[in-house]
């Protein structure tokens, strides 16, 4: 999730990277991750950087940070104007905190570590994963009706 140069995210392409996330937009990523048709969805803290993104290729853009540059309201007034943006943020997997980003019209929630909390998958806990997963989708399947 935090790949800032097109150097770097070459080397992960070749260790067979599926995606590639980072913090900030960096316009030499995206012939890099094009060119393999691998996503790229940068950080993007404005209308201008999420413009210049989709420009450059990014299908997924994901506004960093999110709660600093202005929470789901952000989300929502961007989508007035680019309707068409697919808006990435990094959450919980609380339905406090994954409603107002689904009811503004993000098309995904990151929840990585907090979805998958680093003790319990060294104990191999996968019920507790698969419950707090089924957990999380049943927040966003609300949200969205």
């Amino acid at each position: 999730g935090t790949v800032v140069d097109a150097g770097t995210a070459a080397l992960y392409l070749q260790l067979g990277a599926n995606f590639i996330v980072g913090p900030n937009f960096n316009p030499e990523i995206a012939p890099v991750c094009n060119r393999r048709l691998v996503p790229y969805s940068p950080g993007c803290g404005s209308v201008t950087e999420i413009n210049n993104a989709q420009a450059a290729g990014c299908d997924v853009t994901k506004v960093f940070p999110a709660g600093n540059v202005g929470g789901p309201s952000f989300v929502k007034n961007v989508m007035a104007p680019l309707r068409w943006s697919n808006i990435m943020v990094t959450g919980e997997p609380t339905e406090e905190n994954l409603t107002p980003w689904i009811k503004a019209g993000v098309l995904c929630v990151g929840m990585g570590s907090k979805l998958f909390p680093k003790e319990t998958v060294a104990a191999g806990d996968w019920a507790a994963i698969t419950a707090k997963c089924q957990e999380a989708l049943g927040y966003i399947a609300k949200a969205r009706a």
